[in-house]
């Protein structure tokens, strides 16, 4: 922590990540304007005292909106980092740990996934599951799965022959308390470093699907389908694409700040050696 804390960019960027979840989580209770409401007498309007960030094509409040679709793109995110986790972490943990057939099976999946376009994947999946909020993040976490498995069988092979692996295993412990117990707080540093990298990647994914109209649906919102209906009309408000376009900017890099902070404050100090 005290590593973490000198490292100021990524202190900031961790302070404007929990600014965003509380404000994004507490949408509901601020002092907003309905999202949905539409007023055709006021579209395409610029900042004003009644319309922080202007008005939409259809005459709803960009700020609102803006609020409120930052709760659906970061609960998308957390859907797809789970789904990323869930398939990859355990099956990376068991490869790295058992070797042999079973490391050299899970790891050419792995690779095959790794080989393809993961926007294209994504793509095939939706279009056979069908276009949704969750059957597209379903799609982006079997695109990142594969990053996490390589982090944790990397950290799962650094530990698996160390004596006191070998010494629980002699003392009967079973394969999945070996992995849960032993194996897995050796490689929490590692895959908390990629969770921070993957998130930025899943919320720009989720906004690439969302603004094909892959993603989320209407009347729900995101900051993908927001940029898709400011680029619409991009030739007669080009600034309303701005703050969308600014606040995933910012909130992307946030994360990339935040894991090359935990990298930074989880790696060996060799200061004095």
């Amino acid at each position: 922590m005290r590593r973490f804390r000198r490292n100021r960019g990524a202190v900031v960027a961790l302070v404007y990540i929990l600014v965003l979840i509380v404000v994004a989580a507490s949408a509901g209770l601020l002092p907003l304007q309905d999202p949905n409401i539409q007023v055709l007498g006021d579209r395409l309007q610029g900042p004003s005292a009644a319309h922080w960030l202007g008005t939409d094509p259809v005459g709803r409040d960009v700020f609102a909106r803006l609020v409120f679709a930052a709760r659906v793109t970061l609960l998308a995110a957390f859907q797809g980092l789970a789904v990323a986790t869930v398939l990859g972490m355990p099956l990376g943990l068991l490869a790295g740990y058992a070797g042999g057939t079973t490391d050299s099976v899970l790891s050419r999946i792995a690779d095959g996934l790794l080989s393809l376009p993961p926007l294209i994947l994504a793509l095939a999946i939706v279009g056979v599951a069908g276009p949704g909020l969750t059957n597209a993040m379903v799609a982006i976490g079997i695109v990142f799965a594969p990053r996490f498995y390589r982090v944790a069988r990397s950290a799962a092979q650094t530990v698996a022959h160390e004596t006191y692996i070998e010494a629980v295993r002699a003392d009967g412990c079973s394969t999945p308390r070996i992995l849960l117990r032993h194996v897995l707080p050796n490689a929490s540093g590692p895959l908390l470093v990629q969770t921070s990298f993957t998130i930025g990647y899943v919320i720009t994914a989720e906004a690439s699907l969302s603004f094909i109209g892959l993603g989320v649906q209407i009347p729900t919102s995101s900051w993908g389908s927001m940029l898709r209906e400011a680029f619409n009309v991009i030739h007669t408000a080009p600034a309303l694409i701005v703050p969308t376009a600014v606040l995933m900017t910012v909130t992307v890099f946030a994360f990339s700040v935040l894991g090359d902070g935990l990298r930074d404050a989880l790696g060996r100090d060799t200061r004095g050696a």
